[in-house]
Order: C-alpha cells, then sequence, then structure tokens
C-alpha cells in the first residue's frame, strides 16, 4: 500500500469500493453505534412539525424538496414522512422526496424501505450528489454527516501521511496550516470538503433552510478526537494497542466536527447562518414534546412510556442531548 494524505486513507476507509459505507450496516444494538435515528422516531417527528411550521410561515412552498443527505438506510426521511402524514396528510400529496446517496447498493435499500413503508403514496427520487439537484425550494436535513467528511491530520505544523497504516507527520501543506491557523489548532482534524459541499448546496436550490445534527462544538477541540466505533467499543486512533489493519473499513471512523468551519464553508458560499443549539434544546423548541402530549392522548399508557424513554435520550444532557448539536442555515 502506498503513501497517501491521511484524508485519502480515510476516504477509502469510509467510501472505498470495500469501504464502510459502501454497503448497508445495521445501526443502533446490532451495529458499531447508536444516532438519534435509531433511537427514536421522534427525532423525525420534530424535523416534521418544524418542516410544517416553514410551510405555515411562508418559507416552503407546498410543492418543496425535502431532502436527505447521507441516508443510509432512509429511516430518518421515513420517519419525517410519517410523521407529515399525522400532522399535515394533505403535503404528501405536494411535497418532492429526494435522497442524495452515492452507493446504489444503498439507494437500493432505500427505495425498497420507502416501498414497504408507503407503497406508492410517497415517490422517492434519487441523485448520486447534490450537484444533480436543481429546484427552486427546499429543506435539507442530515444526520452525523459532517464528521464523515474526511479530513487531514494536523500536528505543530505538519500534515499526516499514511503509510501502511502507520501515520507519519512530516508533509507540508499550506492550505492545512492556514485552516488550522484560523481555528487556533496546534493539532487536530481539519476537514476536507466543507466548501464544496456548500457551495454545491448553494448552487442546487435558489431557496432553502438546510438543518443538520452532529458530534461537535464551535470552536475546535484542543486535540485530536479521530476516533474509531467497533461493536460499541470507542478506540481512540492514537491509542498504542489499535489494530488499524484489522479495523480498516470494517469499522466505522469519525472525530468532533468545528462547527465554525461549517458555518465560514457555509457563509462563503452565500448562505446565512441561523443558529447552532444543543440538540436539546432545539428538539424542545420543535415541539418534541407536544408530539409527545399527542402520543399520550392516542395510545395505550404502555406505549406512551417505552416512546417518552426514547426520547429522554434525545434530550437528557448525559445522553444525546447536550453533546449532540444542531445547526441550521438559509438561503433566501
Amino acid at each position: 500500500m502506498p503513501s497517501r494524505r491521511f484524508s485519502d486513507y480515510m476516504s477509502e476507509w469510509l467510501y472505498g469500493k470495500d469501504g464502510y459505507y459502501a454497503t448497508y450496516k445495521d445501526i443502533g444494538k446490532g451495529g458499531d453505534f447508536y444516532t438519534s435515528v435509531s433511537t427514536s422516531k421522534f427525532f423525525g417527528g420534530a424535523v416534521a412539525k418544524h418542516i410544517i411550521s416553514l410551510v405555515d410561515e411562508g418559507f416552503l412552498a407546498l410543492d418543496a424538496t425535502i431532502c436527505e443527505i447521507g441516508a443510509h438506510h432512509g429511516y430518518f426521511l421515513a420517519d419525517v414522512i410519517e410523521f407529515i402524514y399525522t400532522l399535515r396528510p394533505k403535503l404528501l400529496q405536494s411535497f418532492e422526496f429526494v435522497i442524495i446517496e452515492r452507493f446504489e447498493t444503498l439507494q437500493e435499500f432505500q427505495a425498497n424501505y420507502f416501498k414497504d413503508s408507503f407503497g406508492d403514496v410517497v415517490k422517492l427520487t434519487h441523485y448520486k450528489s447534490l450537484s444533480e439537484l436543481k429546484c427552486k425550494n427546499a429543506f435539507f436535513i442530515a444526520n452525523e454527516i459532517f464528521d464523515a467528511f474526511p479530513c487531514e491530520l494536523y500536528f505543530k505544523g505538519k500534515s499526516a501521511r499514511v503509510n501502511t497504516h502507520e501515520v507519519i507527520f512530516d508533509m507540508d501543506d499550506e492550505w492545512v496550516e492556514q485552516k488550522a491557523k484560523k481555528y487556533h489548532k496546534d493539532r487536530g482534524e481539519i476537514a476536507v470538503g466543507y466548501e464544496e459541499f456548500a457551495h454545491e448546496m448553494a448552487n442546487a436550490c435558489e431557496k432553502f433552510e438546510f438543518m443538520s445534527f452532529d458530534y461537535g462544538e464551535m470552536q475546535a477541540r484542543p486535540d485530536f478526537s479521530l476516533r474509531v466505533y467497533a461493536k460499541h467499543d470507542v478506540i481512540p486512533f492514537f491509542d498504542e494497542n489499535i489494530k488499524r489493519d484489522e479495523l480498516f473499513a470494517k469499522s466505522d471512523i469519525t472525530y468532533d466536527v468545528t462547527f465554525e468551519h461549517v458555518k465560514d464553508a457555509y457563509e462563503e458560499a452565500g448562505v446565512e447562518f441561523i443558529e447552532l443549539k444543543a440538540q436539546m434544546v432545539a428538539l424542545v423548541n420543535m415541539g418534541i414534546l407536544e408530539l409527545l402530549e399527542i402520543l399520550k392522548e392516542n395510545a395505550k399508557e404502555e406505549i406512551y412510556k417505552q416512546e417518552l424513554e426514547k426520547v429522554k435520550i434525545l434530550i437528557m444532557p448525559n445522553f444525546l442531548g447536550e453533546r449532540f448539536k444542531m445547526i441550521r442555515f438559509r438561503k433566501s
């Protein structure tokens, strides 16, 4: 295996021919990690309630495109659709539903899941990238997408290359060094591709709102956060006992998002930054507790209590509520 930049190594790990995300992976109890989507359908429910509020305020048209990026199995968008059907069923007839998914195997899984879930009621369109999409008015959603962009590793003025899974800091890279200085890092991860992604979205649609959930902070953390998830074990990438050759492409690799970098990328593309909030604040503001009240009035107490416990994991600070953030942008 020839020596290469770390971003190329991570890209192959996740998105290569035999990469981690190239085939369907179970997420949740039977997989390598949990997400908010795998925790509770009410995560998508809160987003659905927010989408309806955007229609009511006039920002989203009745024929708007509702698009998930990096959907994996498609559960998130399906949950959103399920709650739109419950809260405002007429919108299912006028909205266009889209998933951006580069892998054909995952497109097929998503299409089959939607067919099984909704029959012919919901039409799903796939695109391999945002650059293929052209629309006038949209709502874009993503969950844990920015921590899945390949990154460069930076340490005291040098960028990393990888030689047979060994990381060596001996490369000079002016772009990486500029980003490191801008975000006050003397070590850590520098994401690659945020700028291109933001421009693609800005060019894909005339007027949109974009909402994404990810693990991280506005400012960069002062050290490496790169880690591997394997069967719910969290392994720091620089752990002296790590077996990278065995984990490569068979487990998830991720890092903490520097949201300031995401914000800058979108603002450079002419898209307005709206807010960054803890997930618990965002979900409560979007009405997740009101949705639980509706369930309480219409379902058996046992079902309500089960869903309440799941929602607590989404919004409690010691679970997902504080550690995950929601970032929101608009182009008008």
